[in-house]
């Protein structure tokens, strides 16, 4: 009565039904998401990524993933509302390709001295050749330093022989009498070598002189006296490592040899060593090679010889200043303590030339190759190269056999050894490098082939068999090009030429295709490479 009063929609309120009534401000319209008020009512909604239910109120997530196109050639994640494109490691997602892009690590600065990118990847590589190898965390670099003392210590008073590789010898001496003169001389003498020379004593090429030598480990005497030249051997076999004592004495028209005080050669001789020249009676002695060429000796010899020398008396003591000379440099002392084998210091090489093809005797057949090493070690440090191949003419590396103590593709850090062809890693074997003992590593190489060993037991294979194919294909093209066949390390090649350029340090025998390399016969071989002998491990660390 006198009054009236409006019943309002749905989402209108009011006295007259003119006020919108906001669903959303209670409980967000009772929507998952989203409200959306509007005059009289509302909507729910779903953020991007979802939709919305069938009861109009729920949002549910869409599965991007289910369009094959989402990502293109990466791999499709979905997530609540959104999805991810992924790629694997080392590769980042390029959205505009809608593919996986390499990450080029090395543009980043990851390693301290040479980066090289790979797809997915990346290795650094450190200056072996200066010393270098990969620290722990894969990119910076460190020292290469010992992990087994060996005994280094020299003696002063020792004279070693195998200083000079050209075979010049080590000490030559000019001996000048007023009266007619008797050759004296006297020493202590220590080898493994086989093969080389001791002494000469007399005068020039075309007249009247000796040489003491060594020739399958027993004494050689070669005599040339008015233009006739001779050669005889005798006595027990000497190279077996120890001390003895052997002397020269010109007596009574005869040269007479002696090994330990017992005469082993007594040749009867038609004239003297000291030759009258200009009023006096003269004598050259050279130790450790001869003062003209080899060839020209009665018998050729390899006039290198890996031995040492003590208590040395020429012509009755009558020489000081050897003494003195080798007491002022170090690279004239011998070891103090040798056994058999070949010292690598870690500082050098030595290299041959040898052939690696094979041609059967069939006209028309395609020629083979095999290369197979057998390198007995007793290392000094987890790094170095024991073999390798090398390419002057295209300055590479097609094949080598080295010490790594990392896992260049797990990034790990292990003793290992690595065969490779080129900067590819062909198997990998682990060795106890640090433990003071002698391993034998053995590899074997021919066509659609290639293993490693380490003391008898077989390493894994790092490549497919069909890379391995390709690798052997690489390295038989490499063998049709004259090679250089490096022991102990490699001449300065990039480090990128192979997984190791460190040099070798430690005691180490080569077998290459059942040939025992002698590092005497070598085409050069490092001035501190002991050819025949090497210090021991220090008891402590035996």
């Amino acid at each position: 009565m006198g009054n009236f009063f409006c019943l309002c929609k749905a989402g209108w309120g009011g006295r007259l039904c003119d006020r919108d009534v906001n669903e959303c401000s209670q409980e967000n319209g009772g929507c998952l998401q989203i409200c959306h008020n509007k005059p009289g009512s509302f909507h729910c909604a779903c953020h991007s990524g979802f939709q919305l239910s069938s009861d109009g109120r729920t949002c549910q997530d869409i599965d991007e993933c289910a369009d094959s196109e989402a990502c293109g050639e990466a791999r499709c994640k979905n997530l609540p509302g959104s999805y991810s494109c992924l790629c694997d490691k080392g590769f980042a997602y390029s959205s505009q390709e809608k593919a996986c892009r390499d990450v080029d690590e090395c543009l980043q600065g990851r390693c301290e001295q040479v980066c090289v990118n790979s797809p997915g990847s990346y290795t650094c590589h450190c200056d072996g050749r200066g010393g270098l190898k990969l620290s722990r965390d894969m990119d910076t670099c460190e020292d290469i330093l010992p992990c087994v003392p060996f005994s280094m210590a020299k003696s002063v008073k020792s004279l070693y022989l195998g200083r000079m590789f050209s075979g010049t010898p080590v000490i030559r001496l000019r001996f000048k009498r007023l009266q007619p003169t008797r050759l004296v001389a006297e020493f202590d003498f220590r080898t493994f070598d086989p093969e080389g020379i001791l002494l000469f004593a007399g005068g020039h090429q075309d007249s009247t002189w000796i040489v003491l030598a060594l020739r399958a480990g027993r004494l050689e005497l070669q005599l040339r006296y008015n233009g006739v030249g001779r050669v005889t051997s005798s006595g027990p076999v000497i190279n077996h490592g120890m001390w003895q004592t052997i002397s020269v004495e010109e007596l009574a028209r005869n040269l007479v040899i002696k090994v330990n005080r017992d005469a082993v050669m007594k040749i009867a001789v038609a004239g003297d060593l000291f030759q009258p020249e200009r009023g006096l009676y003269h004598l050259n002695l050279t130790v450790g090679g001869i003062p003209f060429h080899e060839k020209d000796l009665v018998q050729p010899i390899n006039p290198r010889l890996d031995g040492c020398m003590r208590s040395w008396n020429w012509l009755n003591g009558e020489d000081t200043t050897i003494q003195e000379t080798v007491k002022a440099n170090t690279k004239m002392q011998c070891f103090s303590v040798t056994e058999r084998g070949s010292f690598y210091p870690g500082s050098g090489f030595a290299f041959y030339s040898l052939d690696y093809m094979r041609t059967p005797l069939d006209i028309g057949t395609e020629s083979t190759w095999e290369i197979e090493v057998v390198a007995h070690i007793r290392p000094a440090a987890d790094t170095g190269v024991l073999f390798a191949l090398w390419v002057p003419d295209l300055r590479a590396v097609p094949l080598s056999v080295a010490l790594v103590d990392y896992h260049s593709t797990k990034k790990l850090k292990k003793q290992l050894v690595v065969l490779a062809v080129e900067h590819v890693a062909l198997a990998l074997m682990e060795i106890k490098v640090c433990d003071g003992q002698e391993h034998m590593v053995t590899v074997s190489l021919r066509e659609g082939e290639a293993t490693l060993e380490v003391d008898g037991t077989r390493g894994q294979s790092e490549v497919s068999a069909a890379q391995l194919q390709e690798r052997l294909a690489v390295l038989e093209k490499h063998l049709r090009s004259p090679v250089l066949t490096f022991a102990g390390g490699l001449p300065d090649v990039p480090a990128t030429s192979a997984p190791v350029t460190a040099f070798y340090r430690g005691c180490m025998t080569l077998e290459v295709n059942r040939r025992l390399l002698d590092l005497d016969e070598a085409a050069y071989k490092h001035s501190d490479i002991t050819a025949h002998s090497c210090p021991p491990v220090e008891p402590a660390a035996a």
